[in-house]
């Protein structure tokens, strides 16, 4: 299916494409909200395999997803596999990934409460990578990935 088939079947336009080091392939986010508003909200669509690095958002974050199948793993946490109507409620400053299974397009929408208490995407710089080995790994998708580095793990138990 390609980026413009897929925009036909989901509740918002596919948007503009992101380019960012943050996603391992193509993504694309439409905005129906200010990201300055009081819970921004957004559409995300990842292409097959596409998944973000591991990051955090001071306010926390609620993911509803609307189509095709992913995953979510929070730091320390089993992966989660996702599909259409699963909600994820991402507690503040959980250090966490998301993204398409290989197989199928993923799109969820997001919403950002408690914005005063900075739930702008956060983390390290560069954010540590989910990498395709990893990705390949079934064990990894179950355990903490080794390419997290020791000092942003150890932070997740003091935040």
């Amino acid at each position: 299916m390609s980026a413009n088939e897929q925009s036909t079947c989901v509740a918002f336009p596919l948007g503009e494409e992101v380019k960012s080091e943050n996603f391992s392939g193509r993504v694309w986010m439409k905005m129906p909200t200010s990201i300055e508003s009081a819970c921004p909200i957004g559409n995300v669509t990842f292409e097959p395999g596409c998944r973000n690095s591991w990051h955090s958002h001071g306010g926390g974050q609620v993911l509803l997803v609307t189509g095709g199948r992913g995953y979510y793993q929070e730091l320390g946490q089993p992966t989660r596999e996702l599909q259409a109507g699963d909600v994820v409620e991402i507690p503040p400053n959980a250090k966490h990934w998301h993204g398409a299974a290989k197989d199928s397009w993923f799109v969820h929408a997001f919403f950002l409460p408690n914005t005063g208490n900075g739930s702008t995407l956060s983390g390290l710089n560069p954010y540590p990578k989910v990498t395709t080995a990893s990705w390949n790994s079934p064990h990894s998708r179950f355990t903490v990935p080794r390419e997290v580095p020791a000092r942003w793990w150890l932070s997740a138990t003091t935040s």
